[in-house]
């Protein structure tokens, strides 16, 4: 409980430093350390609480990975930047951070900020976009809407972790003129102006240095942004105790890490000075009194000031991402009153992806899948689903109304930790795909863990019946057993072997509403991640017949009055873990797409991913709608654009290709343990350029329901460094209805010094407004934007730059000059 006010920041370095002297060296160091997966130590003589931290980005999960703990399951990153809205991001982390308070989180370890600077990045999902002026601004907003709430927000993973392959062990290498005009530029917004309480070092090292032990962390993160937050390790990702010589302040996780007693006997040896141990023990005691995790200070925010509601907010926030790339003759929207029949087709119609793979996932109580979104949407017309083409690789949990749990009667599953013949712990779990990262069960005391449900089938036939997990299990079904296999990890990298594991399956044969007895007993295995579990057991997807699908989906296409496809990717393309190998769409959704338009009188195609995917049939459907992963809201989001209820609010916050042969900088493997940022600058929509190439769909580009005309630019004759420019236009909505336009603000010179790029974004700024109405906008564009850096500071070149004005990068109708004087 709080004791006292909260004084000035004096008064208050004052009283942390009488705390820190009060504690022994071993308790300093204990601090440094977490106590287990995701809580810190508390010591409850200086009246210091455990501090809860959690994986966000999008979304809250909380100390325990469990179904019966849901979360609000928010839109990907990606379709957060799609909305190019600093508003809107904020909101977003406001929503986020009343998720952390409901379940007594102080720090959210988000938002994820790295580049999109290949689209064969497998997270990119989860983070903004390719150009880091975009990526900064959306950041600052969220960590602003995070800490006003009273949360914590990190920030990561600092830096150049762009890339999944070998990124525990590779080195990025790159100049020092990239990394501070694009992958450090993502981050220092959210430093410099939002102060973010923490930021989270990444795996990888920087050119030759890894991460916890870069100077970079200090310089410019500490001495030149004025950082004054702790540094987080992604975890397990300090591995040794030079990290703790430098500004690397918290190990994660806990309780064993290389610091400990090795630190404690370097610091009495004067091998590490205790000033470094302290620094960072202050550093943590202030964010212990930020959050209201210290008694004798009040935390920064008592109560949340901005509270919405979390579900309403997730549904706007998904139109608000989604980009309408293509609509041929007004297809969209689609007047619900006047349509009779829609085919929807498509494995994610049904199985819809809200969210990427990874650590960052969270389990909703309830997700709208477009199926159920369109159906609601169309109530006067007869919807029919088709299947189309397997997406799904590996084992997919079992629905929770087919599976009964024995031992309570509920829906469920029987979960039983046993040591031999002893069960050691046991629990009811309402779901087959089931992760334990905390939490009370023995894991690392348990020999086997069993698993048991009847499982009541919907169809007579034969199952692939699997598990998904590394390790040996036995599957037995009514008493025989029809498994008995053990899955090796694929590559070794943690996070895949963990939450992206390999499947084996049995065929078993069974009738339409005569259950089965399943029981699988599954071996534990030392883990380098300790105390931690997965285990998915279900159905593998049955892709006996793919002419026979495509068929299917054609007759049903034929007979609507508009077909509406969803293709996507699914668990095995995107995820934290490891990188794509392909832009490609899985299985053969490519093939059905183009059978579904050539059949159709109307064809919608929905693209249901977190970044980029090649559509070579995009010329052959009449409306293209591109999603992401829109949060557990994602099919009510879809009817409301659809029906034109709302209009898509997206802009490109990443190129998308015509063919991945097009793409100028794609290389994400690392050769000789690097990967070498040998474009410099010219990543994203700048290489496209560079290379004078064409993509499929450009930076910025999205389309709306109504047309807008843009006139009158002007711009601040002349600018000196530390002052800004001000660019004005104004923005006309010609149409019919109210919507959404993205001025965009792009800056070129013509000669220059030195190497830069053809058009590079400067600034941006979101407009709504009603038929008719025009709104004059203004753009600040600061004095930075046209600074390059050069011999280790940043360099005004004088001299004149233009200004380009328009809707995307491609479309750029209205041009300014301002004139930088030294």
């Amino acid at each position: 409980m709080t004791t006292s006010t909260t004084g000035n920041a004096a008064d208050e370095h004052a009283r942390l430093t009488e705390l820190l002297q009060r504690l022994t060296l071993e308790e300093k160091v204990q601090l440094l350390t977490g106590r287990d997966f995701w809580t810190t130590h508390p010591l409850e003589r200086i009246g210091l609480r455990r501090m809860l931290v959690s994986d966000g980005p999008s979304g809250v999960r909380g100390e325990v990975w469990d179904e019966r703990s849901p979360s609000l399951n928010l839109p990907s990153a990606s379709s957060l930047s799609s909305s190019w809205d600093p508003a809107l991001a904020r909101r977003y982390g406001a929503a986020a951070a009343v998720e952390a308070r409901r379940k007594g989180v102080d720090v959210v370890l988000g938002p994820t900020i790295n580049l999109h600077r290949s689209p064969l990045g497998g997270r990119h999902f989860e983070a903004f976009s390719e150009d880091p002026v975009l990526t900064a601004d959306l950041a600052a907003a969220y960590v602003h809407g995070v800490q006003e709430n009273g949360v914590g927000a990190t920030p990561k993973h600092y830096v150049a972790n762009d890339y999944e392959t070998d990124r525990f062990t590779a080195s990025t290498e790159v100049s020092d003129r990239a990394l501070r005009e694009l992958y450090l530029l993502a981050f220092e917004k959210s430093i410099v102006e939002a102060r973010a309480w923490l930021v989270m070092s990444s795996y990888n090292s920087i050119n030759g240095v890894t991460a916890t032990e870069n100077e970079l962390l200090e310089t410019p993160l500490n001495s030149e942004w004025g950082f004054d937050g702790v540094v987080v390790s992604d975890w397990t990702g300090v591995r040794s105790l030079e990290s703790a010589r430098h500004s690397q302040d918290l190990v994660m996780p806990g309780p064993d890490g290389p610091w400990g007693a090795a630190l404690v006997a370097a610091v009495a040896s004067g091998d590490v000075p205790v000033e470094a141990v302290d620094r960072k023990v202050m550093r943590l005691l202030q964010l212990a009194a930020r959050v209201g995790a210290l008694e004798g200070f009040e935390p920064v925010v008592a109560e949340p000031v901005s509270v919405e509601d979390g579900i309403a907010f997730v549904r706007e926030a998904a139109a608000a991402g989604t980009v309408l790339a293509h609509d041929r003759a007004g297809a969209l929207p689609l007047d619900a009153s006047r349509v009779r029949s829609v085919a929807v087709i498509g494995h994610n119609a049904r199985f819809a992806r809200t969210q990427g793979g990874g650590s960052a996932t969270v389990l909703p109580e309830k997700v709208v899948t477009p199926i159920e979104g369109i159906e609601a949407a169309f109530p006067g017309a007869t919807v029919t689903y088709s299947v189309g083409a397997v997406v799904q690789e590996g084992v997919a949990e079992l629905p929770l109304d087919r599976i009964t749990n024995p031992v309570t009667g509920e829906p469920g599953v029987r979960v039983s930790f046993r040591a031999g013949d002893e069960e050691l712990f046991g629990e009811d779990r309402r779901a087959t795909s089931l992760v334990w990262f905390g939490g009370d069960a023995p894991i690392s005391s348990s020999d086997v863990v069993r698993f048991s449900t009847r499982y009541t089938p919907e169809t007579t036939g034969e199952i692939l019946l699997g598990v998904a997990s590394v390790g040996h299990s036995v599957i037995r079904v009514d008493g025989e057993v029809v498994l008995d296999g053990t899955s090796e990890a694929v590559g070794d990298d943690l996070g895949a072997a963990f939450l992206s594991p390999p499947s084996q399956s049995a065929a078993v044969s069974v009738v339409a509403g005569e259950p089965i007895d399943v029981v699988i007993d599954h071996t534990i295995a030392p883990s380098a991640l300790g105390g931690a579990l997965s285990y998915t057991f279900g159905i593998e997807p049955d892709d006996s017949d793919p002419a026979g699908l495509i068929a299917s989906a054609v007759e049903a296409a034929a007979a609507a009055d508009v077909a509406i496809v969803v293709v996507g990717t699914n668990s095995r393309v995107e995820s934290e873990g490891f990188d794509r190998t392909s832009l490609g769409l899985p299985g053969r959704q490519d093939e059905l797409v183009s059978a579904v338009a050539a059949a159709a009188r109307s064809t919608v195609v929905v693209v249901n991913s977190g970044s980029p995917v090649t559509m070579p049939w995009r010329d052959e459907v009449d409306a293209l709608l591109l999603t992401w992963f829109g949060g557990q809201e994602y099919g009510n989001a879809l009817a409301d654009v659809l029906t034109g209820a709302v209009e898509p609010g997206g802009r490109l916050p990443t190129t998308w290709p015509a063919e991945q042969a097009d793409v100028p900088v794609i290389d994400v493997t690392p050769v000789d343990g690097k990967v070498s940022y040998d474009e410099g600058i010219h990543i994203g929509y700048r290489a496209w350029l560079k290379a004078g190439a064409t993509p499929a769909y450009p930076f910025g580009h999205g389309l709306g329901y109504t047309t807008w005309s843009l006139d009158a630019v002007s711009a601040t004759p002349e600018v000196r460094e530390g002052g800004t420019v001000t660019v004005s236009v104004d923005v006309t909505n010609t149409g019919a209805r109210p919507g959404k336009h993205v001025v965009q603000v792009y800056a070129s010179r013509g000669e220059s010094v030195v190497d830069r790029p053809v058009r590079w974004l400067v600034g941006f700024a979101p407009v709504v407004a009603d038929a008719g109405e025009t709104s004059h906008v203004e753009v600040a564009v600061p004095a930075r934007a046209f600074a390059d850096w050069r011999d280790g500071a940043w360099a005004y070149e004088p001299g004149a730059f233009r200004l380009h004005v328009g809707s995307s990068l491609a479309d750029l109708p209205l041009e300014a000059s301002t004139e930088m004087r030294g």
